[in-house]
């Protein structure tokens, strides 16, 4: 070691735990900070993608131009077939039953005036003799008691005396002569009576008639009160209908100031199929309502209910009780769109395809709703794009495309647009 270089002094033990301790905290830093960059710069020197053109996914659709202009209404109601006139026929007088028609049985039609069945007329026959001879006889006393009085009134007038009033009546026998006269009338009133029994032995149709029921037989003894058979008038039925109270101002019941009533389709399916129909005319409105449901309930009369008049169908024959579908013409609207009734959503709107093929979601205003369409009055306009395609998840604005469309591309598609 040489004499004149100087001492250097040897670090202690303290001094290197500093330095180890300092490293180990800026190690871990000096590390993440070399990361961040290493990242950054991947980051910055790699590939960049490059945005894609945004296709719209529309949804395909078909739709139809709406139409506004004059429209019918026509209200379906559900109805029974019930007769006019029902009688049930009773005799006037009695005996026992001695003749019954052929045609007297359930189903038989009898024109009026046709004779039905006739009670034994033996005692009837006798009193109109009896009568008829009692009423010869006070004839024949009458005319002995106007001999009388002219007789009297000779005498009278050879006596010249002057005499009162009353006097003077009973010497010429005027009160006998009233007696005898009003005898005569009476007489010849229970002739008559006697006369009318006789006829009311011989049962006839009150009117044209099909028969309902049959009570009696031959030799059955008959009073006024028992029932001979059930006759139903064959010439009209009439069609009751419950109906809406909200639908009848669209209907002419004909009870106006003496107005006919709308006219009336009668449709039985099950008897006549599809296509058949009869017609007739509403009569007006029964005095109630029904208590369940308050409903009214409409009269339609229907002429020539067994199609006697007609040509064509037998299958056109209205049966009692049938429970058929009317449909009855309602008053017109001038301006309205006729819209299916499965293509109103929500109870009042519709599905439109806008000018941006987007779907609009629209409130409307019904005016009427029919049995298989709606007049739509307010809300769209005529030539607008009605949707009848049935959407999944309708949503308001999502994107639309006609029926056809689909099979251009997007290239062509955008080429397209103005």
């Amino acid at each position: 070691m040489c004499p004149d270089q100087p001492l250097q002094p040897h670090p202690g033990p303290s001094g290197q735990n500093r330095r180890a301790a300092l490293l180990r905290l800026l190690l871990p830093a000096l590390v993440f900070i070399c990361s961040v960059a290493v990242a950054a710069w991947l980051m910055q020197s790699g590939p960049k993608a490059k945005p894609r053109t945004k296709v719209r996914n529309a949804v395909t659709v078909e739709v139809r131009p709406i139409a506004f202009g004059p429209q019918t209404t026509s209200v379906s109601v559900m109805g029974t077939v019930i007769p006019e006139r029902e009688v049930v026929l009773k005799p006037q007088v009695s005996g026992t039953v001695i003749t019954l028609s052929d045609k007297l049985i359930p189903g038989g039609r009898f024109t009026k005036g046709e004779q039905l069945l006739s009670i034994d007329p033996s005692n009837y026959h006798l009193a109109v003799k009896q009568l008829a001879s009692e009423v010869a006889r006070v004839e024949a006393d009458l005319q002995i008691e106007l001999g009388q009085q002219r007789v009297a009134q000779k005498e009278y007038e050879l006596l010249g005396e002057t005499v009162s009033v009353e006097e003077k009546a009973l010497m010429l026998r005027e009160p006998q002569l009233e007696n005898l006269r009003a005898v005569l009338a009476g007489t010849n009133a229970r002739l008559e009576q006697a006369q009318l029994d006789l006829a009311r032995t011989v049962i006839k149709a009150p009117f044209n008639a099909v028969v309902m029921s049959r009570d009696i037989n031959l030799g059955t003894s008959v009073s006024p009160s028992t029932a001979l058979a059930t006759l139903v008038g064959s010439d009209t039925y009439w069609v009751e209908a419950p109906i809406p109270a909200s639908q009848l101002k669209w209907i002419n019941t004909g009870q106006k100031e003496r107005a006919e009533g709308a006219t009336v389709r009668v449709f039985d399916t099950v008897t006549w199929g599809s296509e058949s129909f009869r017609t007739g005319q509403v009569i007006g409105l029964t005095a109630m309502v029904e208590e369940n449901g308050r409903m009214a309930r409409l009269l339609a009369e229907i002429p020539d209910p067994f199609a006697l008049q007609q040509t064509s169908a037998e299958q056109s024959k209205l049966l009692l009780g049938s429970y058929v579908r009317v449909e009855i013409a309602g008053k017109p609207l001038p301006h309205a769109a006729a819209i299916e009734r499965d293509l109103i959503r929500d109870g009042d709107r519709l599905w439109i395809m806008d000018d941006r093929e987007q779907l609009d979601i629209r409130p409307v205003e019904i005016a009427f709703r029919g049995r298989d369409h709606v007049l739509v009055t307010g809300g769209i306009s005529n030539g607008e794009r009605l949707v009848t395609t049935k959407l999944p998840s309708p949503v308001q604005g999502m994107s639309l495309q006609l029926r056809g469309a689909e099979t251009a591309s997007p290239a062509d598609a955008e080429k397209a647009k103005p």
